[in-house]
């Protein structure tokens, strides 16, 4: 699938939460994965991203080096954050800003309600780069990029390095 990217006025949109687990939204899910493994080094991907504006994201921070709480492939499906703890600065890019990445403030700690794709209900505590992904993505469900939440466009973006 094609990712969208800044400034599409697409991903400013309020995603619908999912009211049905059927075969769409399944086979959906299965190409939203795809398209996050085609990114460079992605490790996370929401729908609203190509254009679906549903509340479904995917994170999965198995294969960084980053330190951090690793629960593994999540697929999420109306996620909600019920608590906060903690602040901290770190780096960021986007699959829809390709071109930059910047400092931005997230929650050190979370914990979080979602539902997976056989519709389980999980509630899990992260904590680290597993956290701060599960917030970036949770934002391009309420129409927010990492832009939006940076102090200074002037001393917390950079250009970002040329993949390979």
């Amino acid at each position: 699938m094609d990712i969208l990217t800044y400034p599409d006025d697409r991903l400013k949109q309020i995603s619908a939460e999912v009211e049905n687990l059927d075969d769409e939204i399944l086979h959906f899910i299965r190409e939203l994965e795809a398209t996050r493994q085609q990114g460079p080094g992605a490790v996370g991907i929401a729908a609203p991203q190509v254009g679906v504006e549903k509340r479904i994201a995917i994170v999965d921070v198995s294969n960084t080096r980053k330190p951090c709480d690793n629960h593994g492939h999540m697929i999420m499906i109306n996620p909600e954050i019920s608590e906060w703890d903690g602040m901290v600065m770190g780096r960021e890019g986007c699959l829809s800003v390709p071109d930059f990445t910047g400092n931005v403030i997230r929650a050190e700690k979370i914990k979080l309600n979602y539902l997976d794709e056989q519709g389980k209900a999980h509630e899990i505590e992260s904590s680290g780069f597993e956290a701060r992904a599960i917030q970036h993505e949770l934002d391009h469900l309420d129409g927010l990029l990492f832009l939006d939440r940076l102090v200074s466009r002037r001393t917390d973006l950079f250009k970002r390095k040329v993949y390979k």
